[in-house]
């Protein structure tokens, strides 16, 4: 029955009669549709469904599937659900999903199902029935729920209906009721699957709507929406965000009043359910950081860190209203999964707007006021706490998951139901990394000390590697999110170091080492940063490539430029900030090295030799104590423990030479204690005694010698690659001075002026030639302190002017103690009518230069060599 008196009981089939008379809804326009949008269906089968489930076909009730088309209320639901998209897989909002979709299933059975008993009119009713959503705005956030309003289009679609004689007689039927109204309704909502918990409910107001086929009425309506029990549904929220919720089922049950014009159709008991499944069910909105900033504030006279955050969340949805400030706990994981989450402060999000399928943007507001003990206490069995765990991966430039959950002390604005909901819910966030690149700016090293490894320490132990000492700076920019004051304490790290891109070996500072650290501004930059300085002592040095470890030293001792490191580190930090005191641990450093040259270039030492002692000697080898006096070039210092060099000349090794606890500082270097073991032919045989004997002799003779000094395998025992990779370096030097003692008879004579200073050791200081005994009296000045050497044999020639005096064969042996002595009267037999005997007769009380050569014997202990001399500008005195 129409409303409308003056309405046909039957009216065409273009809907005519109905013009100006369809009844509305509350804010309602009543329309109807041409016959095309009824013809554009007519080919459907009589199995058509009234609403879809699937992607391409939907199936309703019993109705079988077969060529079934596409509910349009479906559709718009399906819009509503995955926001435009066109695989409905998108992101949903299922709140919304529920109350739109339950509230409509409900409401269009009650609409369908009320105006007519018979069950053939209900049939039609239910697989006629279409309703398209078009908006949902929250009006406000009410003590118990939210005031919704909710828009959409309803109209009944005949063609939808799959048999015949039940669409015919349908049409029928609601073109003689031609509309309907449905009194104040109370719609519940319950969710099966969890033991029918109570999700929510809703009071619809009364609806008049137009039934006849093919007419359209908009419906609006405002509805109060009432939160059910909380904890049930707090149980469903944890399963959707752990990923266990594959499907949601949901059922709304109304007692519905209705009636068409003045005739009552009674109250009707209806229910309905809908099931969600897996891919249909929503997602969380995806969000992006926009801004991210750290201050140090004070609040409530408490001083801490606060944090500002700008979101910008995805919104697929007609949805509009807006969301109060919420206040929640920031929360991250303890050491194990089982343990309860450590809070770690609180945040406060601003007032924002949602409006339909528009970003939403959101400002979040944080706040720690200290950290507490177990977020910065290592976890059992592990050097990592909690906050480092969180912190390494954030730095590290990883997604960072963090939790939060509605605060325990909420903001007073914020309704009861919804603070009761949010207190247990815990929703994980996962927070993008910041990776810091390029965080040292500048890394230098000052004051390099250089120590090599303990001898005798265990071969894994720290003392068994090279050891560096220095002042390290590092100029540390700060990222721009910092606006805080920051100290740093302490610093370790464990550093790799690379030489020209291949890794040298590992730079151990595993152990705190104290640091003090200024903030100041980045050359040539606008930026801010931290100088931090540490004195580092002792840091072992692994060498793992020993080539490339041969390298470096080749480019420090030949190269005379600075040697380019370079380094990746993980580094430790001990902060201090406005929360006290923490580690943030595995800050990533990449920085680069650069050492000064050993040598500049100029490899040339000049060490002195003096103070001799003969420790212990052999048939063949002399072990021999010697003081060094030396001048180190470069502003390095080194430590030297143990290291034992091989001596050799022309690539024929003739003895080691071993240092024990020796510190080098750069400058000179006096009284540096070296042992040294002298064996030719044991170190090379045959060919070492011949070349250990021509050096000794040379070097007597005042020649320009040579010694190469070279490591080998057991140079460092510890550390047998280390001695290995520098044995490919040769170092050579002059052959150390052995500076005899002044005769204390005489004073040194001064060198001839206009001649440079004779730099060859003088052994012979003086000689007397005595002409009627034919004999000579040489005055030695032997180089050993502590020892005395036996001469066991002469057999010299002296010369003036290259021709001949004298003739000496000498075969008794005799000593030469330490200091000057004088030898026995050597015998002589003269060249007599030589030109060089009647220059001897001339010099008669004064002193003539001579010449000399000489094969001699020498003792020391059991030792024993013949060596030759040559010897000019020796000075000589005649006398009768």
């Amino acid at each position: 029955m129409s409303d409308d008196p003056g309405a046909p009981l039957l009216g065409k089939n273009d809907g005519s009669g109905d013009k100006g008379g369809r009844p509305h809804s509350h804010r309602s326009k009543a329309s109807h549709n041409s016959r095309q949008s009824e013809r554009s269906l007519t080919g459907a089968e009589e199995s058509t469904p009234l609403l879809s489930r699937e992607d391409n076909r939907q199936n309703y009730g019993n109705a079988p599937p077969e060529g079934t088309t596409r509910s349009t209320a479906a559709s718009s639901l399906r819009s509503l659900q995955g926001g435009g998209s066109k695989n409905g897989k998108g992101s949903r909002r299922w709140p919304t999903i529920i109350a739109l979709t339950v509230l409509t299933i409900v409401l269009l059975a009650i609409l369908g199902l009320g105006f007519a008993a018979p069950e053939v009119v209900e049939q039609y009713a239910k697989e006629a029935m279409v309703f398209e959503p078009t908006d949902l705005s929250i009006d406000s956030f009410t003590s118990s729920g939210v005031r919704a309003r909710i828009q959409g289009d309803f109209k009944m679609d005949g063609s939808r209906v799959h048999k015949k004689a039940v669409r015919d007689l349908g049409r029928a039927a609601t073109w003689i009721a031609r509309a309907v109204e449905s009194k104040s309704t109370e719609v519940e909502v319950f969710l099966p699957e969890y033991g029918d918990v109570l999700l929510g409910s809703a009071q619809v107001p009364s609806i008049v709507v137009n039934i006849r086929n093919g007419h359209t009425t908009h419906v609006d309506f405002d509805t109060d929406l009432t939160a059910g029990d909380l904890g049930g549904i707090r149980h469903v929220a944890d399963e959707w965000l752990n990923g266990r919720l594959d499907q949601l089922t949901v059922r709304g049950n109304a007692d519905v009043s209705i009636k068409s014009g003045i005739f009552s159709l009674g109250t009707r008991s209806l229910s309905d359910s809908i099931v969600f499944k897996a891919h249909e069910i929503p997602t969380m909105p995806k969000y992006k950081i926009g801004h991210l900033g750290f201050s140090d504030v004070e609040r409530d006279g408490e001083k801490g860190l606060a944090a500002n955050v700008s979101l910008r969340l995805t919104n697929n949805y007609p949805v509009d209203f807006n969301i109060p400030s919420f206040r929640f706990d920031i929360l991250v994981p303890g050491c194990s999964a089982d343990e309860e989450f450590l809070t770690l402060g609180e945040a406060t999000t601003a007032e924002a707007q949602v409006k339909p399928k528009t970003a939403v943007n959101v400002a979040v507001s944080g706040f720690v006021r200290e950290l507490p003990e177990a977020l910065i206490t290592a976890c059992p069995d592990t050097q990592t706490s909690p906050i480092d765990r969180l912190l390494g991966s954030y730095i590290e430039g990883k997604e960072t998951l963090v939790y939060v959950r509605g605060s325990r002390n909420p903001s007073p604005d914020t309704p009861t139901w919804i603070t009761d909901f949010m207190k247990d819910v815990v929703v994980p966030v996962h927070f993008p990394g910041h990776e810091f690149k390029d965080l040292i700016r500048n890394f230098t090293l000052a004051d390099v000390h250089f120590g090599l490894p303990d001898p005798f320490a265990s071969p894994n132990s720290s003392k068994s590697k090279p050891r560096l000492s220095a002042v390290v700076k590092a100029l540390i920019g700060l990222p721009e999110e910092i606006k805080f004051p920051i100290d740093v304490a302490q610093v370790r790290a464990d550093a790799d170091v690379y030489y020209k891109k291949k890794k040298l070996g590992k730079l151990d500072l595993s152990q705190w080492q104290h640091a003090n650290s200024t903030r100041t501004a980045i050359p040539h930059t606008k930026e801010e940063g931290l100088l931090v300085q540490s004195i580092v002592k002792d840091a072992p040095l692994n060498i793992t490539d020993d080539d490339v470890f041969a390298d470096v030293v080749q480019a420090l001792v030949f190269g005379g430029n600075p040697v380019v490191l370079g380094v990746q580190a993980k580094v430790d930090v001990e902060t201090e900030t406005v929360l006290g005191k923490f580690v943030v641990r595995g800050i990533p450093a990449t920085g680069k090295v650069y050492v000064k040259p050993i040598s500049g270039g100029n490899t040339t030492f000049s060490p002195e030799v003096g103070a001799l002692e003969i420790l212990e000697t052999s048939k063949t080898a002399l072990t021999i104590r010697a003081k060094v006096n030396v001048t180190n070039p470069t502003e390095y210092s080194a430590t030297v423990p143990f290291i034992d060099i091989n001596i050799s000349v022309n690539d024929t090794v003739l003895g080691h030479a071993t240092a024990r606890d020796v510190s080098v500082v750069p400058g000179p270097n006096q009284n540096l204690a070296v042992t040294a073991v002298w064996n030719p032919s044991h170190q090379s045989g045959k060919k070492g005694a011949h070349i250990g004997r021509e050096l000794l002799s040379q070097y007597i003779s005042g020649y320009n010698t040579t010694l190469t000094l070279r490591t080998h395998t057991k140079s460092i025992p510890s550390q047998p690659r280390l001695g290995t990779a520098l044995s490919i370096f040769n170092i050579t030097i002059p052959t150390p001075k052995l500076i005899p003692p002044p005769n204390p008879n005489r004073p040194v004579p001064p060198d001839p002026p206009n001649e440079p200073a004779s730099s060859a050791p003088h052994f012979i200081d003086d000689a007397v030639f005595h002409l009627i005994g034919s004999t000579a009296v040489l005055t030695l000045l032997s180089p050993l302190p502590h020892t005395t050497l036996w001469i066991t044999s002469v057999s010299a020639t002296a010369s003036y002017n290259n021709t001949p005096l004298g003739v000496i064969e000498y075969d008794v042996p005799f000593d030469v103690p330490p200091g000057a002595s004088d030898t026995p009267r050597l015998p002589v037999d003269w060249s007599l009518g030589s030109i060089g005997h009647d220059a001897v007769k001339k010099a008669l009380g004064g002193t003539l230069k001579v010449e000399a050569e000489a094969k001699v014997g020498v003792r020391i202990g059991k030792w024993k060599e013949k060596i030759w001399f040559v010897g000019k500008g020796i000075g000589a005195r005649v006398e009768i």
